[in-house]
């Protein structure tokens, strides 16, 4: 009995389709993530590395940054992948509507999918600047702690 590919590849079909509102929900939720986190790193910068330095606990300082640098790492990881997925998602359909002549079809689906490229990519610029931001600030505090004791 031999098994035929078309009942698959329809199937598999349905079910990438089914992922590109997650994956565009993902992206939004990545975006604010990454707004959020600018904010605290700009509050990082201008107060929050002066109290821990006061504070001079360089356990709690290194978990502390190893969380926050962790939260940076993996959203500079994470966007871009989301953004390919979102680009490469309706980029199926789009072709199979250029296929039948239906060149609206395929604009939107251009569109959507350089948009999600651009934001998964700056999702991915901001997590990694803020991400060595952090691992300089941190250890510079830490190396001044370890200098002061």
């Amino acid at each position: 009995m031999t098994l035929s590919a078309a009942p698959l590849a329809a199937w598999l079909h349905v079910l990438v389709g089914q992922l590109l509102l997650p994956v565009l929900i993902a992206l939004g939720l990545a975006l604010a993530a990454v707004i959020v986190e600018a904010g605290i790193a700009l509050g990082e910068r201008v107060r929050g590395l002066a109290r821990l330095r006061a504070q001079a606990d360089p356990a709690a300082i290194a978990k502390l940054a190893r969380r926050r640098i962790e939260r940076a790492d993996l959203l500079a990881r994470a966007g871009p992948m989301l953004g390919l997925m979102g680009t490469l998602i309706p980029l199926g359909p789009g072709l199979a509507a250029l296929g039948r002549g239906e060149l609206a079809s395929l604009a939107e689906a251009v569109i959507l999918a350089f948009d999600t490229t651009v934001l998964g990519l700056l999702v991915g610029l901001v997590g990694f600047v803020l991400g060595r931001l952090r691992r300089r600030w941190y250890d510079s505090l830490l190396d001044a702690l370890e200098g002061a004791s």
